[in-house]
């Protein structure tokens, strides 16, 4: 028996993540076709406060409708598509030993449907690829990342219709084809929990029942992974695919118990991505939660068999902060948010919970007893260039310094944490609120809410300590100057 130890393992890998959607730009260059995320508009009438949760994608049936007085940062982001090199020199000189970006389905597939791939697409990703293997930088690769083509929505109601399983299949393989022998780490779904920020796809117009709609589309997801794992298949171990998802579980906010209770229900319909992906069928708590809903879900034979025999060989999983669930509210919307007394927040109201960090890594690997890797994790904050032209960022220091106290914990728990990828590494446009302001990066971007500055990229204070601790492979959390 060997005894356990509080460090991080020789192979773990540290690195950092962004999505293409929020970082590439160009979103009209070389054939590019359109996407969800190129309608999100930012919308500098919302107040702060009303930011917080703003959702990516609205059902509405004029989603896709252009204003030209709106400006839509996702399309121009931070200019990575042309900036790729430089910003990889950079990550190099940080120390990361692993990138996770997303292939922007519409560059490969402009409408999702195309017989043939869109070459100069994947000509991008190509360069991208070999420019981080020249870097000695390991790809991790997200397949699908709030990107999906907006035709794929007019005309199927995106996941609501088994033709998307089928087009996604089809990126899938194109995909594993041209990038078996060059990536490892592959990623079905960014956090396919995260309902209310999916890419699901369907319109209001679309549906009669948006609940019973919102877990058929789950559904799909389910399969066209599963089918992404029997391609993968193919490729034996050079290939690794995991399902991602946001870390919701929350925490009873009493210990009465019918709080208990119900927070113990609310986080199984959270653990449901998991359990489906990684264990392979439906749980008894969902299919309740399917009859007591009235919720019809089409699941075949054959799609239990496929489930089944293609469980996923990883879990990834972002944590951001941890909820409370009040019985009182009995409410099963993963965005109900009750506030923890106990815990500080985020300038975004996002509570700061470190120690629920080794908690969601125990569960999970409790649960699950397979590789985990943390592939989001970070604090969005406004950040001040000085007037010496720095830009400190203390808060960023602590609350991952923080964090990575906790990982080492559940390590030494026995806890098979394969890596880390802080999000980002680079200040990106917001997910959900589609604003700069929002910076989560070691790397300054000079990029306002509007979309004006140089574009000009400078290392903050958290640079030079991020880069100390992947030296020492986490051995050394404590900050030295620059």
């Amino acid at each position: 028996m060997n005894d356990p130890k509080k460090e991080f393992p020789n192979t773990f890998l540290w690195g950092g993540a962004i999505a293409a959607n929020q970082a590439e730009g160009a979103y009209d260059a070389d054939g590019k076709g359109l996407s969800i995320a190129d309608f999100h508009a930012y919308k500098n009438s919302l107040s702060k406060d009303d930011r917080l949760e703003h959702a990516t994608l609205s059902v509405a049936d004029k989603m896709f409708e252009t204003n030209s007085d709106a400006y839509y940062p996702k399309r121009s982001g931070i200019d990575f598509y042309h900036r790729y090199k430089e910003d990889i020199r950079l990550f190099k000189e940080l120390g990361l030993q692993c990138f996770r970006t997303s292939f922007n389905w519409t560059r490969i597939f402009p409408k999702g449907i195309e017989a043939s791939p869109n070459e100069e697409g994947l000509r991008f990703y190509d360069a991208l690829i070999d420019e981080l293997l020249l870097n000695d930088i390991e790809p991790v690769m997200t397949i699908s990342h709030y990107e999906m083509p907006t035709y794929l929505v007019e005309e199927y109601g995106g996941w609501l219709s088994r033709k998307t399983i089928d087009a996604y299949e089809h990126f899938c393989r194109v995909l594993f084809d041209r990038y078996h022998k060059k990536v490892k780490y592959w990623i079905t779904f960014n956090q396919i929990n995260l309902l209310s920020f999916n890419s699901l796809g369907f319109k209001e117009s679309q549906t009669n029942h948006v609940l019973e709609s919102t877990y058929q589309s789950v559904h799909h997801q389910f399969v066209a992974q599963a089918k992404a794992k029997k391609l993968a298949k193919k490729y034996s171990e050079d290939i690794l695919i995991g399902t991602m998802l946001s870390d919701k579980i929350a925490h009873p906010a009493t210990c009465k118990p019918e709080d208990v209770l119900f927070s113990y229900r609310k986080n199984q319909m959270e653990y449901l991505f998991g359990d489906v992906a990684m264990r392979g069928y439906y749980p008894g708590y969902a299919l309740r939660f399917f009859a007591e809903n009235q919720l019809d879900i089409n699941i075949t034979k054959d799609d239990e068999l496929l489930l089944r025999e293609n469980t996923m060989d990883y879990l990834s999983f972002s944590y951001y902060y941890t909820k409370i669930n009040d019985s009182e509210k009995n409410s099963f919307s993963p965005m109900d948010k009750s506030k923890n007394p106990y815990l500080k927040s985020s300038e975004w109201g996002w509570e700061i919970d470190p120690l629920g960090l080794r908690t969601a890594l125990n569960q999970y690997y409790d649960r699950y007893q397979c590789p985990l890797f943390l592939t989001e994790n970070g604090i969005g904050a406004t950040d001040q260039i000085a007037a010496d032209g720095s830009i400190y960022d203390p808060y960023r220091i602590d609350y991952l310094q923080k964090h990575f106290e906790q990982m080492k914990e559940a390590i030494y728990d026995g806890v098979d944490l394969i890596g880390y990828c802080l999000w980002s590494p680079i200040d990106i446009v917001s997910c959900s609120s589609a604003e700069m302001a929002k910076r989560y990066g070691v790397i300054y971007v000079d990029l306002d809410n509007e979309g004006n500055g140089t574009l000009e990229r400078k290392k903050k204070e958290s640079f030079y300590w991020y880069k100390h601790v992947i030296q020492t492979n986490g051995d050394d959390l404590s900050f030295t100057q620059k």
